[in-house]
């Protein structure tokens, strides 16, 4: 099995507002940026496609060490709130609808089809990757035209 490090960032221009993703694929010698954005968006919706984005990108089964700086991110997976809320029917521990359910049911696969370990890192702290994260993100968000995120419930305007 492949082994690949995969560096995300999400970035929000307004929170909801124009917002863009990246993600840093690394495999071996090789090295791949992806990045994209959103018309209306949030920051947490953001930070949940470039991993979304970057794990689709695999073309085969691999063992990934996804870096990232979103606590959201990070927590709902390494404190297993994902699973309580598939178990408590897309519902908070309060009783609330999960919020980005939509991106939480694209991850859940690619979860699954690789092995996958989520590692926290301090964002805005010079690590290298992530600062090229955060730099191709907040391009893509300053992109014209940009496409409407598609799940996104929220007004912009």
């Amino acid at each position: 099995m492949s082994e690949v490090l995969l560096f995300t960032d999400g970035a929000s221009l307004g929170n909801p507002g124009p917002g863009g993703w990246a993600a840093i694929l690394r495999w071996g010698e090789h090295e791949k940026e992806l990045s994209a954005g959103f018309l209306c968006t949030t920051n947490n919706r953001m930070e949940l496609m470039a991993v979304i984005e970057g794990l689709q990108a695999l073309t085969r089964p691999c063992s990934v060490q996804v870096f990232t700086d979103s606590r959201y991110v990070h927590d709902a997976i390494h404190h297993g709130w994902l699973k309580a809320w598939q178990q408590n029917g897309w519902k908070t521990a309060a009783k609330k609808p999960v919020k980005n359910q939509d991106l939480w049911q694209r991850l859940i696969p690619l979860l699954q089809s690789h092995h996958v370990h989520f590692v926290w890192i301090r964002g805005h702290a010079g690590h290298p990757e992530n600062e090229r994260c955060d730099a191709l993100a907040k391009k893509a968000a300053s992109g014209t035209p940009l496409p409407p995120d598609p799940g996104m419930e929220e007004d912009c305007s």
